[in-house]
């Protein structure tokens, strides 16, 4: 570790924790205040114009029929529009029609707060299909993964009772108070630094020089051909002119990263030029990734009355993400070890060299690009200013670690918060267990039935994601994606598998995921990966919402303090480590020792 890595991380952590809590006082006043500055303006006439009643309060299995019967409706219009971008205005490149499969996939992508990308933006999408389905539904489903929070949160709080907050409510306020201002101002500082945002025709210049390249080829089913020894077909191809996209892709980007949506407005992501143009613009956009989440550790205290309770949370995420950060950059820095090989000293070659550089924007260096990719895991954000597949096998195994973890190391604006909250409530019976007490969290007992919903929860997304990976790994279709064979094939279906079930939506990068197969194996796990877990949290805060609260005895677990925050890491360790250690094994793992081997053999030949 260098010294700048540590101010790196050192400023970054600093400015992230002084920015959450205030904003996290904000939302809790969002998420409490029964009248709030723009309800007679805007709020009120909206609910008359949707038939809604604010006042009226919602069971726990009404608002998980809203939440369903919502996404549902913004997954097929998401769906539509791509269908029908090729008729539909605001198209100046003439973009044909989305195809079904890639359609439903973005489709489900966006609404679950995935957005896995398994095409290119600017060579698919419409700016009508960008701005209308796409951006649309990066403030829906964020507010979605919010207001799920709001209703958990809200049971620790009621005193017997049935209902817990009104669907329509929730999503309304988020967007309107927290989202949608946080965004503009977001946007308008992103448009100062250089990134576009216009109607314009994508624009073609002449180059000073003629560029000569290989690219891959080809067949006639649009995937890349291979040899007898499965390696790509290249063909020379000589560019004389470069198309330049043009856009509305800051508005797009501020709430892709505040909203921990991800994904990107251009193919090559955050590592665009007109996505990301600054380093400035890039450490800012890194601060945002997980700045709601962060912030609603202080929701949290400040909704339960005691922040010792939200910041017991917070200490938990920022222990595992700061030794996640470092680990990652640790790795990065190394380089290849096969530079030791050519007999040259490995840490001085890595010095020299600046760390492992491939796959990673020269603007960025080795340490912002590291600390991004733990960042954009750690949350459910999925966006990348470097390509994961060129990480070395360790380096890489951090963030899909991450990701595997149930991003609930900050996570998703609202899904990391209720997630944090669902391994506490199984820390808290582990521990009654231990010490032979009914488990009680925040004045709430926790019984059979929060435990089968907790059970539920965990288990579901190691379930598709291993479940995901073995089909994928069994049939032609699945293997036919993998660019790089071997191990690292492997870590690239993983890699996939566990980002689509876990909503982060990034990937490895070498693993050709734009075909029929793919495209219906990861919505289908992306669907369930969020409404499986949604349904379980809901149901367990209707069943604590009812409970009567305990008063604090002697014997009562302190759920605030170092001792239930070493509890809490180790539980969410445990139970990744215990589910994902095998697979891990058989991907980056092997991978690492695989590298080392071949270099002590090539260094000993060498001599």
């Amino acid at each position: 570790m260098t010294h700048g890595s540590w101010t790196l991380l050192v400023v970054y952590m600093a400015l992230l924790l002084a920015l959450a809590y205030p904003l996290g006082r904000l939302i809790a006043r969002v998420a409490d205040a029964k009248e709030l500055p723009l309800a007679s303006v805007v709020e009120k006439p909206l609910y008359r114009l949707a038939g809604v009643k604010p006042e009226e309060g919602m069971s726990w299995s009404s608002y998980a029929i809203a939440v369903l019967v919502f996404n549902l409706i913004g997954a097929v219009f998401v769906y539509g529009i791509q269908r029908l971008q090729n008729v539909l205005p605001l198209n100046p490149q003439n973009m044909a029609a989305v195809s079904a499969d890639s359609a439903f996939n973005t489709a489900v992508s966006f609404v679950t707060n995935t957005n896995w990308q398994g095409y290119g933006g600017e060579s698919t999408m419409s700016y009508l299909t960008q701005m209308l389905a796409l951006a649309v539904q990066n403030y829906f489903s964020a507010a979605t993964g919010i207001a799920v929070a709001f209703v958990l949160i809200r049971a620790f709080v009621a005193r017997s009772a049935k209902t817990l907050g009104n669907f329509w409510v929730d999503l309304t306020r988020t967007t309107l108070y927290v989202l949608l201002p946080m965004s503009v101002v977001f946007a308008v500082f992103l448009v100062s630094q250089g990134v576009v945002q216009n109607f314009s025709a994508y624009k073609e210049i002449a180059t000073i020089e003629k560029v000569v390249y290989q690219q891959p080829k080809n067949g006639a089913d649009g995937q890349p051909m291979k040899d007898a020894k499965g390696e790509p077909v290249m063909e020379d191809v000589t560019a004389a002119t470069q198309i330049l996209p043009m856009g509305p892709a800051a508005s797009q980007i501020a709430i892709k990263q505040l909203g921990t949506n991800g994904g990107g407005f251009f193919n090559a992501n955050s590592a665009h030029p007109y996505e990301n143009p600054t380093p400035l613009s890039n450490f800012l956009q890194l601060l945002a990734i997980l700045l709601i989440p962060a912030a609603l550790c202080f929701t949290f205290g400040d909704m339960v009355r005691d922040r010792r309770q939200g910041l017991a949370l917070l200490a938990a995420m920022t222990a595992i993400f700061v030794a996640g950060a470092l680990a990652t950059m640790h790795f990065e820095q190394q380089g290849n070890p096969r530079i030791a090989a050519l007999g040259v000293d490995q840490t001085t070659s890595a010095i020299q060299s600046g760390g492992n550089m491939e796959g990673k924007e020269v603007r960025f260096g080795v340490d912002t690009s590291a600390l991004w990719a733990v960042a954009t895991t750690a949350a459910s954000n999925g966006s990348v200013n470097a390509m994961h597949d060129s990480f070395t096998p360790l380096g890489g195994a951090i963030p899909m670690l991450m990701i595997q973890l149930g991003e609930v190391v900050f996570g998703g604006v609202g899904s990391g918060l209720y997630g944090m909250l669902i391994f506490a409530l199984m820390t808290v019976f582990i521990a009654g267990l231990m010490i032979g007490r009914t488990p009680e969290y925040l004045g709430k007992k926790i019984e059979s039935f929060e435990i089968k919903m907790i059970s539920i929860a965990i288990l579901v997304t190691p379930l598709l994601v291993l479940v995901g990976t073995a089909i994928a790994l069994m049939t032609e279709a699945g293997r036919a994606g993998i660019s790089n064979p071997g191990s690292h094939g492997f870590s690239q279906v993983l890699y996939a598998l566990s980002s689509a079930s876990n909503n982060n939506g990034s990937a490895f990068a070498g693993l050709s995921a734009n075909t029929s197969f793919y495209n219906t194996l990861l919505a289908i796990v992306m669907w369930f990966g969020r409404f499986a877990i949604i349904i379980p949290v809901l149901a367990i805060a209707g069943s604590l919402g009812a409970k009567k609260r305990l008063e604090v005895t002697v014997g009562t677990m302190p759920t605030h303090g170092l001792l239930f925050v070493v509890l809490l890491i180790g539980t969410v360790l445990i139970v990744g480590a215990l589910t994902y250690v095998p697979a891990l094994a058989l991907g980056p793992i092997v991978e690492h020792l695989q590298l080392l081997v071949t270099t002590v053999t090539a260094a000993k030949a060498g001599q």
